[in-house]
Protein backbone atom coordinates (compact mmCIF):
# COMPACT_ATOMS: atom_id res chain seq x y z
CA UNK A 1 0.00 0.00 0.00
CA UNK A 2 1.65 3.21 -0.94
CA UNK A 3 3.15 5.52 1.98
CA UNK A 4 0.26 8.35 1.62
CA UNK A 5 -2.20 5.97 1.28
CA UNK A 6 -1.38 4.04 4.51
CA UNK A 7 -0.55 7.47 5.92
CA UNK A 8 -4.47 8.08 5.37
CA UNK A 9 -6.34 4.55 5.40
CA UNK A 10 -4.49 4.26 9.08
CA UNK A 11 -5.93 6.95 10.79
CA UNK A 12 -8.66 6.71 13.43
CA UNK A 13 -12.31 6.42 11.75
CA UNK A 14 -14.59 9.12 13.06
CA UNK A 15 -17.59 6.68 12.19
CA UNK A 16 -17.13 3.19 14.51
CA UNK A 17 -19.61 1.43 12.26
CA UNK A 18 -16.53 1.36 9.45
CA UNK A 19 -14.33 -0.54 11.97
CA UNK A 20 -14.56 -4.50 10.95
CA UNK A 21 -15.50 -6.86 13.93
CA UNK A 22 -12.86 -9.69 14.76
CA UNK A 23 -13.85 -10.53 18.51
CA UNK A 24 -10.35 -11.20 20.78
CA UNK A 25 -10.82 -7.87 23.03
CA UNK A 26 -7.87 -8.99 24.58
CA UNK A 27 -5.37 -8.13 21.75
CA UNK A 28 -4.43 -4.62 20.75
CA UNK A 29 -5.76 -4.03 17.33
CA UNK A 30 -8.77 -6.47 17.27
CA UNK A 31 -11.50 -4.78 19.99
CA UNK A 32 -14.74 -4.04 18.13
CA UNK A 33 -15.54 -0.07 18.95
CA UNK A 34 -19.56 -0.70 18.43
CA UNK A 35 -19.13 -2.81 21.51
CA UNK A 36 -17.35 -0.55 24.11
CA UNK A 37 -17.65 3.01 25.63
CA UNK A 38 -15.92 5.85 26.35
CA UNK A 39 -12.06 5.85 26.57
CA UNK A 40 -12.19 2.15 25.57
CA UNK A 41 -14.00 2.89 22.32
CA UNK A 42 -11.48 5.74 21.61
CA UNK A 43 -8.59 3.55 22.32
CA UNK A 44 -10.61 1.03 20.41
CA UNK A 45 -10.64 3.35 17.52
CA UNK A 46 -7.15 4.55 17.67
CA UNK A 47 -6.27 0.88 17.14
CA UNK A 48 -7.25 0.29 13.90
CA UNK A 49 -5.04 -1.07 11.14
CA UNK A 50 -6.46 0.70 8.41
CA UNK A 51 -9.21 1.93 10.25
CA UNK A 52 -10.85 3.92 8.12
CA UNK A 53 -11.50 1.02 5.22
CA UNK A 54 -15.20 -0.53 5.31
CA UNK A 55 -15.99 -3.56 6.91
CA UNK A 56 -15.93 -5.17 3.27
CA UNK A 57 -12.23 -5.27 3.23
CA UNK A 58 -12.35 -8.04 5.24
CA UNK A 59 -15.67 -9.89 3.58
CA UNK A 60 -14.99 -9.32 0.00
CA UNK A 61 -11.65 -10.47 -1.70
CA UNK A 62 -11.45 -7.95 -4.68
CA UNK A 63 -13.21 -4.81 -4.87
CA UNK A 64 -13.01 -1.20 -6.02
CA UNK A 65 -12.95 2.07 -3.00
CA UNK A 66 -12.64 5.39 -2.83
CA UNK A 67 -10.07 7.43 -1.15
CA UNK A 68 -9.42 11.05 -0.73
CA UNK A 69 -6.34 9.97 -3.46
CA UNK A 70 -8.60 8.95 -5.58
CA UNK A 71 -10.02 5.12 -6.52
CA UNK A 72 -7.74 1.76 -5.13
CA UNK A 73 -8.42 -1.49 -6.14
CA UNK A 74 -7.76 -3.47 -2.44
CA UNK A 75 -7.08 -7.18 -3.73
CA UNK A 76 -7.25 -9.74 -1.07
CA UNK A 77 -7.60 -13.23 -3.13
CA UNK A 78 -5.09 -15.00 -3.08
CA UNK A 79 -4.98 -15.68 -6.68
CA UNK A 80 -5.63 -12.00 -7.31
CA UNK A 81 -2.86 -11.22 -5.54
CA UNK A 82 -0.32 -13.82 -7.16
CA UNK A 83 -1.70 -12.05 -10.61
CA UNK A 84 -0.44 -8.70 -9.21
CA UNK A 85 2.78 -10.32 -7.50
CA UNK A 86 4.20 -12.70 -10.02
CA UNK A 87 2.08 -13.72 -13.08
CA UNK A 88 1.44 -10.04 -14.40
CA UNK A 89 4.15 -8.24 -12.21
CA UNK A 90 5.47 -6.10 -15.55
CA UNK A 91 2.06 -4.26 -15.36
CA UNK A 92 2.20 -3.40 -12.03
CA UNK A 93 5.13 -1.42 -11.16
CA UNK A 94 5.56 0.53 -7.96
CA UNK A 95 4.12 4.04 -7.33
CA UNK A 96 6.31 6.76 -8.30
CA UNK A 97 5.72 8.46 -4.52
CA UNK A 98 6.28 5.24 -3.34
CA UNK A 99 10.05 4.59 -4.97
CA UNK A 100 10.87 8.24 -4.27
CA UNK A 101 10.40 7.63 -0.27
CA UNK A 102 12.19 4.57 -0.22
CA UNK A 103 14.99 5.88 -2.09
CA UNK A 104 15.18 8.83 0.06
CA UNK A 105 15.32 6.10 2.85
CA UNK A 106 17.45 3.39 1.24
CA UNK A 107 18.97 5.29 -1.69
CA UNK A 108 19.54 2.27 -4.63
CA UNK A 109 19.04 -0.38 -2.34
CA UNK A 110 16.56 -3.60 -3.46
CA UNK A 111 13.91 -1.47 -1.46
CA UNK A 112 13.85 1.52 -3.75
CA UNK A 113 14.86 0.46 -6.90
CA UNK A 114 13.38 -1.31 -10.10
CA UNK A 115 13.61 -2.66 -13.29
CA UNK A 116 17.72 -3.47 -14.46
CA UNK A 117 19.46 -2.08 -11.40
CA UNK A 118 17.28 -3.76 -9.13
CA UNK A 119 17.88 -7.63 -11.12
CA UNK A 120 21.64 -6.67 -11.37
CA UNK A 121 21.86 -5.91 -7.62
CA UNK A 122 19.66 -8.98 -6.34
CA UNK A 123 21.90 -11.26 -8.40
CA UNK A 124 25.19 -10.22 -7.07
CA UNK A 125 23.62 -10.62 -3.07
CA UNK A 126 21.42 -13.72 -3.65
CA UNK A 127 24.43 -15.95 -2.99
CA UNK A 128 24.70 -14.42 0.65
CA UNK A 129 21.11 -15.35 1.33
CA UNK A 130 20.94 -18.95 -0.36
CA UNK A 131 20.37 -21.65 2.11
CA UNK A 132 23.94 -22.89 2.46
CA UNK A 133 24.96 -19.16 3.34
CA UNK A 134 22.47 -18.85 5.90
CA UNK A 135 23.39 -22.26 7.59
CA UNK A 136 26.99 -20.84 7.91
CA UNK A 137 25.09 -17.47 9.62
CA UNK A 138 24.23 -20.43 12.24
CA UNK A 139 26.77 -20.14 14.99
CA UNK A 140 27.39 -16.20 14.29
CA UNK A 141 23.67 -15.95 15.79
CA UNK A 142 24.19 -18.51 18.55
CA UNK A 143 27.15 -16.61 19.78
CA UNK A 144 25.31 -13.34 19.50
CA UNK A 145 22.58 -14.79 21.68
CA UNK A 146 25.19 -16.39 24.00
CA UNK A 147 26.74 -12.84 24.40
CA UNK A 148 22.93 -11.10 25.12
CA UNK A 149 22.06 -13.59 28.19
CA UNK A 150 24.37 -11.26 30.36
CA UNK A 151 22.30 -8.37 29.63
CA UNK A 152 19.16 -9.98 30.85
CA UNK A 153 20.68 -11.62 33.87
CA UNK A 154 21.48 -8.85 34.94
CA UNK A 155 18.33 -7.59 35.25
CA UNK A 156 17.14 -8.59 39.29
CA UNK A 157 14.30 -10.90 39.31
CA UNK A 158 11.05 -8.93 38.24
CA UNK A 159 12.91 -6.16 36.77
CA UNK A 160 11.73 -3.89 34.03
CA UNK A 161 13.67 -4.55 29.94
CA UNK A 162 12.70 -2.61 27.45
CA UNK A 163 11.84 -5.22 24.89
CA UNK A 164 12.38 -3.62 21.37
CA UNK A 165 15.58 -1.57 22.38
CA UNK A 166 16.85 -5.37 23.69
CA UNK A 167 15.40 -7.27 20.62
CA UNK A 168 16.76 -4.08 18.34
CA UNK A 169 20.35 -4.42 19.57
CA UNK A 170 20.19 -8.36 19.42
CA UNK A 171 19.18 -8.41 15.56
CA UNK A 172 21.61 -5.64 14.69
CA UNK A 173 24.57 -7.39 16.57
CA UNK A 174 23.31 -10.60 14.22
CA UNK A 175 23.19 -8.74 10.85
CA UNK A 176 26.07 -7.13 11.45
CA UNK A 177 28.24 -9.83 12.25
CA UNK A 178 26.42 -12.35 9.56
CA UNK A 179 26.25 -9.89 6.49
CA UNK A 180 29.34 -7.37 7.36
CA UNK A 181 31.35 -9.45 9.88
CA UNK A 182 31.45 -6.06 12.39
CA UNK A 183 31.02 -5.95 16.20
CA UNK A 184 31.44 -2.98 17.25
CA UNK A 185 29.55 -0.96 19.16
CA UNK A 186 29.64 2.35 17.55
CA UNK A 187 28.66 1.25 13.97
CA UNK A 188 25.68 -0.26 15.52
CA UNK A 189 24.98 2.38 17.52
CA UNK A 190 24.72 4.63 14.91
CA UNK A 191 22.10 2.34 12.93
CA UNK A 192 20.12 2.52 15.72
CA UNK A 193 20.46 6.25 16.04
CA UNK A 194 19.76 6.34 12.73
CA UNK A 195 16.46 4.05 12.85
CA UNK A 196 14.67 6.71 15.58
CA UNK A 197 12.38 8.52 13.02
CA UNK A 198 13.48 6.72 9.62
CA UNK A 199 10.28 4.89 9.52
CA UNK A 200 7.78 7.41 10.54
CA UNK A 201 5.14 8.16 7.75
CA UNK A 202 2.60 9.83 10.20
CA UNK A 203 3.33 12.92 8.75
CA UNK A 204 2.23 12.01 5.91
CA UNK A 205 -1.25 13.50 4.42
CA UNK A 206 -3.43 14.96 1.73
CA UNK A 207 -0.80 18.06 1.54
CA UNK A 208 1.85 15.18 0.15
CA UNK A 209 -0.04 14.79 -3.09
CA UNK A 210 -0.92 18.00 -3.98
CA UNK A 211 0.90 19.49 -6.87
CA UNK A 212 2.76 22.38 -5.65
CA UNK A 213 3.02 21.43 -1.93
CA UNK A 214 3.62 17.57 -2.43
CA UNK A 215 6.97 18.02 -3.78
CA UNK A 216 8.07 20.66 -1.57
CA UNK A 217 7.07 18.75 1.36
CA UNK A 218 8.90 15.49 -0.22
CA UNK A 219 12.12 17.78 -0.65
CA UNK A 220 12.25 18.68 2.90
CA UNK A 221 11.76 14.70 3.89
CA UNK A 222 14.59 13.75 1.59
CA UNK A 223 16.74 16.47 3.37
CA UNK A 224 16.01 15.42 6.85
CA UNK A 225 16.70 12.05 6.02
CA UNK A 226 20.28 12.85 4.72
CA UNK A 227 21.61 14.38 7.67
CA UNK A 228 20.30 12.02 9.93
CA UNK A 229 22.12 9.20 7.85
CA UNK A 230 24.87 11.45 7.93
CA UNK A 231 26.91 9.81 10.50
CA UNK A 232 26.36 6.27 9.67
CA UNK A 233 27.51 7.02 6.02
CA UNK A 234 30.63 8.01 7.41
CA UNK A 235 30.77 4.71 9.30
CA UNK A 236 30.10 3.03 6.01
CA UNK A 237 32.50 4.47 3.82
CA UNK A 238 35.15 3.13 6.07
CA UNK A 239 33.80 -0.34 6.30
CA UNK A 240 34.02 -0.20 2.26
CA UNK A 241 37.73 1.30 2.26
CA UNK A 242 38.74 -1.19 4.94
CA UNK A 243 37.18 -4.10 2.73
CA UNK A 244 38.37 -3.01 -0.59
CA UNK A 245 42.07 -2.89 1.05
CA UNK A 246 41.06 -7.08 1.64
CA UNK A 247 37.96 -7.74 -0.03
CA UNK A 248 37.26 -11.36 1.66
CA UNK A 249 38.24 -9.70 4.87
CA UNK A 250 37.76 -12.02 7.73
CA UNK A 251 34.71 -13.85 6.05
CA UNK A 252 32.83 -14.75 2.28
CA UNK A 253 30.06 -12.04 3.54
CA UNK A 254 27.56 -9.97 1.51
CA UNK A 255 30.05 -6.80 2.01
CA UNK A 256 32.71 -8.84 0.57
CA UNK A 257 30.58 -10.13 -2.47
CA UNK A 258 29.55 -5.89 -2.69
CA UNK A 259 33.24 -4.95 -2.67
CA UNK A 260 33.85 -7.77 -4.97
CA UNK A 261 31.35 -6.34 -7.60
CA UNK A 262 32.35 -2.47 -7.02
CA UNK A 263 36.36 -3.54 -7.99
CA UNK A 264 34.95 -5.44 -11.25
CA UNK A 265 35.90 -2.85 -14.21
CA UNK A 266 33.21 -4.35 -16.49
CA UNK A 267 29.82 -2.64 -17.26
CA UNK A 268 28.33 -4.23 -14.42
CA UNK A 269 30.24 -2.77 -11.96
CA UNK A 270 28.90 -1.69 -8.24
CA UNK A 271 29.82 1.78 -7.43
CA UNK A 272 30.46 2.93 -3.85
CA UNK A 273 27.32 4.66 -3.81
CA UNK A 274 25.39 1.70 -4.56
CA UNK A 275 27.30 -0.90 -1.78
CA UNK A 276 26.10 2.32 0.73
CA UNK A 277 22.68 1.95 -0.66
CA UNK A 278 22.98 -2.14 0.05
CA UNK A 279 24.55 -1.90 3.05
CA UNK A 280 21.93 0.54 4.66
CA UNK A 281 18.90 -1.21 3.19
CA UNK A 282 20.37 -5.09 4.77
CA UNK A 283 21.06 -3.06 7.98
CA UNK A 284 17.62 -1.08 8.15
CA UNK A 285 15.41 -3.43 7.01
CA UNK A 286 17.58 -6.86 8.16
CA UNK A 287 16.86 -6.45 11.39
CA UNK A 288 14.24 -4.17 11.86
CA UNK A 289 11.14 -6.89 10.52
CA UNK A 290 13.13 -9.73 13.06
CA UNK A 291 13.31 -7.41 15.74
CA UNK A 292 9.30 -6.64 15.49
CA UNK A 293 8.55 -9.98 14.70
CA UNK A 294 10.07 -11.33 18.83
CA UNK A 295 8.85 -8.09 19.97
CA UNK A 296 4.96 -9.14 19.39
CA UNK A 297 5.89 -12.61 19.71
CA UNK A 298 6.95 -11.92 23.31
CA UNK A 299 3.91 -10.08 24.14
CA UNK A 300 1.68 -12.78 22.46
CA UNK A 301 3.35 -15.43 24.60
CA UNK A 302 3.19 -13.54 27.83
CA UNK A 303 -1.06 -13.26 27.04
CA UNK A 304 -1.39 -16.89 26.13
CA UNK A 305 -0.36 -19.29 29.14
CA UNK A 306 -1.06 -22.39 27.06
CA UNK A 307 1.07 -21.23 24.25
CA UNK A 308 3.98 -20.21 26.18
CA UNK A 309 3.66 -23.44 28.43
CA UNK A 310 3.67 -25.44 25.00
CA UNK A 311 6.60 -23.85 23.48
CA UNK A 312 8.45 -24.53 27.38
CA UNK A 313 7.71 -28.05 26.95
CA UNK A 314 9.30 -28.20 23.39
CA UNK A 315 12.26 -26.53 24.57
CA UNK A 316 13.14 -28.70 27.52
CA UNK A 317 12.73 -31.70 25.23
CA UNK A 318 14.79 -30.95 22.61
CA UNK A 319 17.67 -28.23 23.78
CA UNK A 320 17.92 -29.55 27.85
CA UNK A 321 18.94 -25.94 28.64
CA UNK A 322 21.80 -25.60 26.23
CA UNK A 323 22.07 -22.72 23.23
CA UNK A 324 20.42 -23.92 20.20
CA UNK A 325 22.26 -24.63 16.82
CA UNK A 326 21.50 -24.34 13.29
CA UNK A 327 21.14 -28.03 13.26
CA UNK A 328 18.44 -27.89 16.11
CA UNK A 329 15.88 -25.54 14.04
CA UNK A 330 14.12 -28.62 12.57
CA UNK A 331 13.23 -30.26 15.66
CA UNK A 332 11.97 -26.97 16.82
CA UNK A 333 8.38 -27.23 15.13
CA UNK A 334 6.23 -25.41 17.63
CA UNK A 335 8.84 -22.78 17.90
CA UNK A 336 7.87 -22.03 14.38
CA UNK A 337 4.46 -22.55 14.52
CA UNK A 338 4.40 -19.43 17.01
CA UNK A 339 6.91 -17.34 14.93
CA UNK A 340 4.63 -18.31 11.75
CA UNK A 341 1.06 -17.22 13.77
CA UNK A 342 2.61 -14.05 15.58
CA UNK A 343 3.43 -12.27 11.89
CA UNK A 344 0.01 -13.59 10.69
CA UNK A 345 -0.99 -11.80 13.67
CA UNK A 346 0.85 -8.53 13.97
CA UNK A 347 2.61 -8.98 10.42
CA UNK A 348 5.63 -7.06 10.90
CA UNK A 349 5.07 -4.63 7.45
CA UNK A 350 0.98 -4.68 7.07
CA UNK A 351 0.83 -3.18 4.01
CA UNK A 352 2.99 -3.98 0.93
CA UNK A 353 3.79 -0.77 -1.66
CA UNK A 354 0.63 0.40 -4.23
CA UNK A 355 1.20 -0.31 -7.62
CA UNK A 356 -0.12 1.33 -10.43
CA UNK A 357 -1.61 -0.25 -13.96
CA UNK A 358 0.59 0.61 -16.51
CA UNK A 359 -2.44 -0.99 -18.76
CA UNK A 360 -6.19 -2.39 -18.53
CA UNK A 361 -6.45 -5.73 -16.94
CA UNK A 362 -8.40 -7.46 -15.05
CA UNK A 363 -7.99 -9.27 -11.67
CA UNK A 364 -10.30 -12.19 -10.54
CA UNK A 365 -13.21 -10.77 -12.93
CA UNK A 366 -12.58 -7.10 -11.83
CA UNK A 367 -11.46 -4.98 -15.02
CA UNK A 368 -8.61 -2.96 -13.88
CA UNK A 369 -8.04 0.71 -15.61
CA UNK A 370 -4.99 1.70 -16.57
CA UNK A 371 -3.06 4.14 -14.00
CA UNK A 372 -5.27 2.50 -11.36
CA UNK A 373 -3.30 1.82 -7.99
CA UNK A 374 -3.62 -1.30 -6.67
CA UNK A 375 -3.00 -2.25 -2.96
CA UNK A 376 -2.33 -5.81 -1.15
CA UNK A 377 -1.91 -5.47 2.19
CA UNK A 378 -0.44 -8.70 4.63
CA UNK A 379 -2.88 -6.92 7.74
CA UNK A 380 -6.26 -7.54 5.68
CA UNK A 381 -5.20 -10.81 4.36
CA UNK A 382 -4.01 -12.00 7.62
CA UNK A 383 -7.16 -11.44 8.82
CA UNK A 384 -9.36 -11.81 6.12
CA UNK A 385 -12.66 -13.86 6.99
CA UNK A 386 -12.68 -15.85 3.90
CA UNK A 387 -9.32 -16.75 4.24
CA UNK A 388 -8.81 -17.52 7.96
CA UNK A 389 -10.99 -19.30 10.48
CA UNK A 390 -10.99 -17.30 13.63
CA UNK A 391 -8.60 -14.45 12.51
CA UNK A 392 -8.34 -12.72 15.51
CA UNK A 393 -7.48 -15.85 17.23
CA UNK A 394 -3.64 -16.37 18.35
CA UNK A 395 -3.54 -20.25 17.14
CA UNK A 396 0.27 -21.78 16.62
CA UNK A 397 -1.26 -25.13 15.29
CA UNK A 398 -3.01 -23.58 12.66
CA UNK A 399 0.52 -23.97 10.72
CA UNK A 400 0.49 -27.40 11.10
CA UNK A 401 0.96 -29.00 7.98
CA UNK A 402 -2.21 -30.74 7.81
CA UNK A 403 -4.39 -27.77 8.42
CA UNK A 404 -1.81 -25.77 6.38
CA UNK A 405 -2.53 -28.13 3.56
CA UNK A 406 -4.59 -26.47 0.32
CA UNK A 407 -3.57 -22.72 1.91
CA UNK A 408 -3.01 -20.54 -1.15
CA UNK A 409 0.58 -19.32 -0.89
CA UNK A 410 -0.43 -15.99 -1.64
CA UNK A 411 -2.86 -16.02 1.85
CA UNK A 412 -0.08 -15.17 3.92
CA UNK A 413 2.52 -12.88 2.94
CA UNK A 414 4.72 -12.22 6.12
CA UNK A 415 8.02 -11.26 3.97
CA UNK A 416 5.74 -9.91 0.79
CA UNK A 417 5.57 -12.32 -2.95
CA UNK A 418 7.20 -12.69 -5.65
CA UNK A 419 10.24 -11.77 -7.92
CA UNK A 420 10.13 -9.15 -5.00
CA UNK A 421 9.95 -11.29 -1.82
CA UNK A 422 12.43 -10.50 1.24
CA UNK A 423 15.51 -11.53 0.04
CA UNK A 424 16.46 -12.36 3.69
CA UNK A 425 13.66 -14.20 4.67
CA UNK A 426 15.12 -17.34 5.29
CA UNK A 427 17.47 -15.98 7.32
CA UNK A 428 15.04 -14.21 9.31
CA UNK A 429 12.95 -16.65 9.64
CA UNK A 430 15.66 -18.96 11.20
CA UNK A 431 17.06 -16.47 13.20
CA UNK A 432 13.74 -15.32 14.50
CA UNK A 433 13.80 -19.43 15.96
CA UNK A 434 17.44 -19.04 17.19
CA UNK A 435 16.50 -16.51 19.38
CA UNK A 436 13.63 -16.90 20.73
CA UNK A 437 14.49 -20.55 21.72
CA UNK A 438 17.62 -19.03 23.50
CA UNK A 439 15.78 -16.63 25.23
CA UNK A 440 12.23 -18.36 26.35
CA UNK A 441 14.12 -21.85 27.86
CA UNK A 442 15.51 -19.39 30.27
CA UNK A 443 13.49 -16.16 30.80
CA UNK A 444 9.59 -15.72 30.98
CA UNK A 445 8.37 -11.97 29.85
CA UNK A 446 5.30 -10.13 31.40
CA UNK A 447 3.58 -7.23 30.62
CA UNK A 448 4.70 -4.09 32.67
CA UNK A 449 1.57 -3.44 34.85
CA UNK A 450 1.52 0.39 33.42
CA UNK A 451 2.70 -1.08 29.85
CA UNK A 452 -0.54 0.14 27.64
CA UNK A 453 0.20 -1.95 24.47
CA UNK A 454 -1.06 0.23 21.33
CA UNK A 455 -0.56 -0.74 17.56
CA UNK A 456 1.53 1.94 15.13
CA UNK A 457 1.49 1.41 11.66
CA UNK A 458 3.99 3.07 9.96
CA UNK A 459 6.17 0.89 6.90
CA UNK A 460 6.89 -1.39 10.09
CA UNK A 461 4.28 -2.24 13.10
CA UNK A 462 5.82 -1.26 15.84
CA UNK A 463 4.02 -1.26 19.56
CA UNK A 464 3.08 2.59 20.13
CA UNK A 465 4.38 3.14 23.56
CA UNK A 466 7.05 0.79 23.74
CA UNK A 467 6.60 -2.54 25.25
CA UNK A 468 7.89 -2.59 28.48
CA UNK A 469 8.13 -6.14 30.50
CA UNK A 470 8.89 -7.54 33.76
CA UNK A 471 11.40 -10.23 33.68
CA UNK A 472 11.28 -13.78 35.06
CA UNK A 473 13.81 -16.25 35.39
CA UNK A 474 12.92 -20.01 34.56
Amino acid sequence: MSVTTLATMTAPSPAAATIPAFGAPALPGFADPRKLRGEAARKARQNQVFGNLTPRAYEDLVFRLRTITGSVVLVSDPAGVKRVLVDNVANYPKSEMEQRFFRALFGDGLVGTEGDLWRRHRRIMAPAFDPRSVASYGPAITRACDAFYGRWDAVPEGGVVDLPSDMSGLTLRIIAGTMFSVDTDDVIGLVADSMKDGFDISQFNILDILPITGPIRMRRRERRMAEQFRPLDAAIRRMIEAREKDPQGPAADLLGRLVTAHLDSGDAAMTEREIRDQVITIFIAGHETTAQALNWTWYLLSQHPEAEARLHAELAEVLGGRTPTQDDLSKLAYTRRVIEESMRVYPTAPGISARVAKADDEICGLKVRKGEHIAIAPWILHHHAKLWDQPARFDPDRFLPERSAGRHRFAYLPFGGGPRVCIGQVLAMNEAVLILASLAQRYTLRLAPDQEVALQANVTLRPKYGLRMTLHRR
